[in-house]
């Protein structure tokens, strides 16, 4: 399939790069200039198009343009530019230049967006909401990156796993690596295929390249297929024909946060960008950028374990023998002292049995070897001890880097006709948070296309290549070095076995002082008692001083090569040892379409769209399961739509349909409906109203994953994983009925994949061209929550029980609502004011925390915001944003089982400041921008176990921005 694939993209891509003979008509050639009507001055950059085609050129650094079209005239000319009205100019005689003057206008609610119905039309017009960041926006954020400002528009949360790893969400069900968004570049599906998290902006484009991101809440399956269940993002980049010639910018800082190893540390941004066209035809451009920091550290010490009736309040390595702080690995091990002792304790013929009935023999037998036990020995419920832990900065590699290249070559065959061959590749180290913290090192992923388009179709045929690298999972590395080091199988009893001597010794001795002191023997007894358990915390340091001496120690020689090995070696390891590192090479394959007939069928607008998916699993055996013949699987997809739009009432009501299905190989196919109208009054006033659907198919490891980690076996939960293991053959019971003593045999539903119903209304509507308002309310039914659910089976070969890890569905329904607000000002003077805010809330809670269903979200969070981008034409603009969101419960498979039970994993609520201040030197075409995010240093964490994101200081020198 690999093959054929690839043979099929390399025959297209000669066939796209070979249509220059295709035979061409007489060509026209038009010139002219464009000046700025305010001051006067010629203006480069303005971007010159043939309405209805793809013709058109950019003006040069002197504001002249110069192209060829084989369009007959008359035409009409657009002339567009970010901050400015657009003009439009018709064209009668080509022997005479087209001049043209601009106006700046600062006028809301002029944006097009494409992502809304897959056509260009008026953001205020869009039949669903829609937010859109804007080349001239990205400039006059605040925001580090373009990706940071994302968190400012309405709705949108972010969970940081580190500086350059962040997941963007929508209307509830968060998740880090989130996988109910959908994120395209330049139509591309981001997804990371084998390790199943959008990566980001790690792979994609660089902000020089960076033309607009439009974004979607809410269920955009209709028309985006699976995984859009809760949103979609769309970033595009810039076309070479449009934006030529160099840019750069280099941007350098500081990071600033007290907690971590290294309190104040250095950051670096470069970013290059360069494009040609050659006679209207050909063009090309390239991008490079390049990050590096210190990265934000993940250090909260609280314990999560919840075991010897300790947590997060009060449990610390000094008063909690199973202490599991959050980011603390290795901890996660645990073993019930008592339990495990009690048959040596109760049979002579060990230490532990021989002293026991040695005391007991003393007293004629009044004291039994039973007493003697549950006087040197903790409660069943609160003996459980943890292995000892490693801090997540002695085992992550915060060394963040990430390096972008992007280059594409596109030729336009004739005004309506352009292809193109891109490729994006990307390379980093970074830090990501799911099951476990994950050191994304030295990962590489590119993404290259081939694509054929025109005004009204495109064909785009592309494959994205996933390369884990030297990534590895830091939870197992840590256990990987203590089994190194000392098995449990070792490390447990040299414990166990310092403490029963310690408070034997303490119970035998204040036991004789007793009796010698005149005691009775009932007496002598409780007094030995009360002496065993008043000591219970001094034995427990000195049986983990014992058990831990020689303990590797961070920093170390020693330390360094047995973490090296265990980095090496694939997950989960083998005989030889424990293993950390991820091993795969997982390829994703599509190819899709989309046809526009409103040519061919004036009175209603119909799209058509469809695409086949191939994602080829591949982890050498390590994280994926195995087909009958030693091979991992390929999975299947196809999917298609159709959608109809007509204007009604003279064009004031607009009504749109769209119908889609889609089929993996692994589940049943779906269809996903659209509804939607638009009415529009007073020219700028809308009110829309939409039904819609989106559905997520299970992700590649939710199907096929196959790995034993140190707690359970993860496995995918499609029936081919279930049968492999006989699940459903003989006795398997849930973990929580098992822990609490009466279990349960588990009864098996069909796994299928989640989706949502959801309804919308809204308005959004521009009063005297000043001020915009955006509003809407929605609610969401949300079915076959995918969750997680931890089974025992007993093992009658060995006379234990093996515990598996699948991913099943809830069975019941989710129910969810919001609203958000959005208002903008445009003053005068070039000053902009305005802000956000968005609810979210579940209409029934109850149960679904025990359930561990991950809501996320907070209920309450705002954005506001002034600014100017040129105060008093003097070229120098600022901006302010305050952003602000309420506390929440953040569930995952990161948070402890007993945590997520209770409930407590709280998120606390914050607040930051962001602000920049620019001066643009128009004749050296140079802006200087000084900045900083979070300069009120208010740290804050957005996700359960993710770094404490601090201040992020910066000076940026750009170049023909």
């Amino acid at each position: 399939m690999k093959n054929c694939f690839t043979r099929t993209c390399l025959c297209s891509i000669l066939i796209l790069l070979n249509l220059w003979s295709v035979a061409q008509a007489q060509q026209t050639t038009i010139t002219g200039a464009v000046t700025n009507s305010t001051t006067s001055q010629k203006m480069p950059g303005v971007t010159v198009s043939v309405k209805g085609a793809l013709t058109g050129a950019i003006t040069d650094a002197s504001g002249n343009f110069r192209f060829n079209t084989t369009r007959s005239l008359p035409l009409t000319l657009v002339f567009s530019y970010v901050g400015f009205k657009s003009e439009e100019v018709t064209v009668s005689n080509a022997g005479e230049p087209v001049n043209v003057m601009l106006s700046s206008t600062e006028i809301l609610g002029q944006e097009v967006v494409v992502a809304a119905s897959r056509v260009a039309q008026s953001i205020l017009q869009s039949p669903v909401s829609i937010e859109k960041l804007d080349s001239r926006a990205i400039k006059a954020s605040p925001a580090p990156t373009f990706y940071d400002a994302l968190a400012n528009m309405k709705g949108v949360e972010m969970s940081t796993q580190s500086l350059t790893f962040k997941s963007v969400n929508t209307r509830g069900f968060n998740g880090n690596g989130n996988t109910r968004v959908l994120q395209l570049i330049d139509g591309m599906d981001n997804q990371a295929p084998g390790l199943n998290f959008s990566v980001g902006n790690i792979v994609g484009i660089t902000e020089l390249d960076m033309d607009n991101v439009e974004l979607l809440p809410g269920a955009a399956s209709a028309l985006y297929g699976p995984n859009a269940l809760n949103g979609i993002v769309l970033m595009n980049s810039k076309n070479p024909f449009d934006y030529q010639g160099l840019s750069a910018n280099v941007k350098s800082g500081i990071l600033s946060e007290d907690g971590r190893s290294k309190a104040t540390t250095g950051y670096y941004d470069v970013t290059v960008r360069y494009a040609h066209a050659f006679n209207n035809k050909w063009a090309f451009k390239l991008n490079f950028g390049y990050i590096k920091a210190d990265d934000w550290q993940a250090y909260d010490p609280r314990d999560q374990s919840t075991l010897n009736g300790h947590g997060l309040a009060d449990g610390t390595r000094a008063n909690n023998p199973a202490y599991n702080g959050i980011n603390t690995y290795g901890d996660e091990t645990n073993v019930n002292m008592r339990t495990s002792l009690q048959p040596a304790a109760l049979n002579p013929g060990n230490p532990l049995g021989d002293g026991i009935a040695a005391l007991s023999a003393a007293t004629g037998g009044a004291i039994t070897p039973a007493m003697i036990f549950n006087s040197i020995m903790p409660a069943t419920a609160n003996s459980f001890v943890s292995r000892t832990g490693y801090d997540e900065r002695n085992l992550a590699d915060y060394d963040t880097k990430n390096m972008k290249i992007n280059g594409a070559l596109h030729y336009r065959i004739k005004d309506n006709l352009e292809a193109f061959v891109q490729g994006s590749y990307g390379t980093g180290t970074t830090v990501y948070t799911g099951a476990d913290r994950y050191s994304i090192k030295n990962f590489r992923m590119g993404q290259y296309k081939a694509e054929l388009k025109g005004s009204n179709f495109y064909v785009r045929l592309y494959t994205t290549q996933e390369r884990a690298g030297d990534s590895y999972a830091i939870g197992t590395l840590a256990q990987g070095i203590n089994e190194a080091w000392k098995p449990s199988t070792t490390w447990f009893p040299q414990y166990f076995g310092a403490y029963a001597t310690q408070a034997l010794t303490t119970f035998r001795d204040a036991f004789v002082g007793a009796l010698g002191g005149g005691q009775t023997p009932a007496q002598a007894y409780a007094a030995a008692t009360a002496a065993a358990q008043n000591g219970s915390t001094n034995f427990h340091n000195g049986a983990r001083a014992t058990a831990d001496q020689g303990r590797l120690l961070p920093g170390t020689s020693e330390f360094d090569a047995a973490a090296t090995k265990v980095k090496e070696k694939p997950i989960p390891g083998n005989d030889q040892g424990v293993g950390a590192r991820f091993a795969d090479k997982t390829n994703l394959y599509q190819g899709e379409f989309m046809y526009n007939f409103s040519n061919l069928i004036p009175f209603v607008e119909v799209l058509v769209g469809g695409n086949y998916r191939v994602y080829s699993l591949n982890s050498g055996g390590s994280l994926f399961a195995l087909d009958d013949n030693g091979d991992e699987f390929n999975i299947k997809e196809f999917g298609g739509y159709v959608q109809a739009a007509k204007g009604l009432i003279d064009e004031h009501l607009h009504l749109t349909g769209s119908i889609r299905y889609d089929k993996n190989e692994n589940f049943k196919g779906q269809f996903s409906p659209r509804l939607s109208a638009v009415y529009t009054f007073l020219k700028t006033h809308n009110i829309r109203a939409s039904y819609q659907t989106g559905f997520r198919i299970p992700t590649c490891q939710d199907q096929y994953i196959n790995l034993q980690t140190p707690q359970y076996r993860l496995i995918g939960g499609i029936p081919y994983m279930i049968d492999r293991f006989g699940l459903k053959n003989g006795p398997v019971y849930t973990l929580e009925s098992v822990q609490a003593g009466t279990p349960q045999q588990y009864v098996f539903r069909d796994f299928e994949p989640e989706r949502i119903v959801a309804f919308e209304v809204g308005y959004k509507g521009l009063f005297a061209n000043k001020v915009l308002v955006d509003a809407y309310v929605y609610s969401n039914n949300f079915k076959n929550y995918n969750g997680v659910q931890a089974l025992v089976k007993p093992n009658a070969t060995t006379g234990g029980n093996d515990i598996f890890s699948i991913p099943v569905n809830l069975d019941r329904d989710i129910k969810s609502w919001g609203w958000a607000l959005g208002l903008d000002y445009s003053m005068p003077l070039n000053f902009a004011i305005g802000g956000n805010i968005s609810y979210n809330d579940l209409r029934d809670d109850e149960g679904l925390t025990s359930a561990g269903v991950m809501w996320n979200t907070p209920k309450v969070r705002y954005n506001l915001y002034l600014g100017n981008r040129n105060i008093a034409s003097s070229n120098f603009g600022f901006n302010v944003t305050w952003r602000w969101q309420d506390k929440f419960i953040w569930n995952s498979t990161f948070v402890s089982p007993a945590v997520n039970t209770l409930g407590i994993s709280e998120i606390p609520a914050y607040g930051t400041l962001d602000a920049q201040v620019s001066k643009l030197f128009p004749k050296a075409k140079t802006t200087v921008k000084i900045g900083g995010a979070n300069i009120l240093q208010k740290n804050y964490i957005q996700s359960w176990g993710n770094p404490t994101v601090g201040a992020q200081y910066y000076v940026s020198l750009g170049y023909n921005l």
